[in-house]
């Protein structure tokens, strides 16, 4: 972060909060003309910081009302058993994001479904079938209490 000043890092945090907003209106908030707010957004953009411009949809409207955080140990650690397990995962359309961890669980996979019964499918379908997998644990989340995209700036 050492290569952005302080209104690179004040039009980060206004475009994650609204990718939509007109380049006069991000220019005005950060008080710079709009040529200029435009070539930081630019060189932001090229240099990585800004990665895609995306619509959150609400899983709810879109019938995905179950998330589950599922823990998995795999059989081993040899990297020919991680690189299988996570070309696998990344071919299931239903986890949102697959993390490597540290601790008891060797990955923790976020899924959508849109119910109980379509998640008994989803784990059927897939994630009995994700090689290398020895133990498998999931956790339905009861209500989302807080959900941010925003990262701090």
């Amino acid at each position: 972060m050492d290569d952005i000043d302080a209104i690179d890092r004040r039009i980060l945090d206004l475009l994650q909060r609204d990718g939509r907003i007109s380049n006069a209106d991000l220019a005005a908030k950060v008080n710079l003309s709009a040529s200029a707010c435009h070539r930081r957004v630019r060189r932001l953009e090229e240099e990585g910081f800004i990665r895609d411009y995306v619509a959150l949809l609400d899983r709810r409207k879109v019938g995905r009302q179950t998330m589950v955080f599922v823990e998995i140990t795999l059989s081993g650690q040899a990297d020919e058993v991680l690189e299988a397990f996570e070309r696998a995962v990344r071919e299931i359309p239903d986890v949102l994001e697959c993390h490597l961890m540290s601790g008891a669980a060797d990955y923790l996979l976020k899924v959508v479904a849109n119910d109980t019964e379509d998640f008994a499918r989803i784990h059927r379908q897939h994630l009995a079938k994700l090689p290398g997998v020895q133990q498998m644990h999931s956790s339905f989340a009861l209500r989302t209490v807080f959900r941010t995209t925003a990262l701090p700036i």
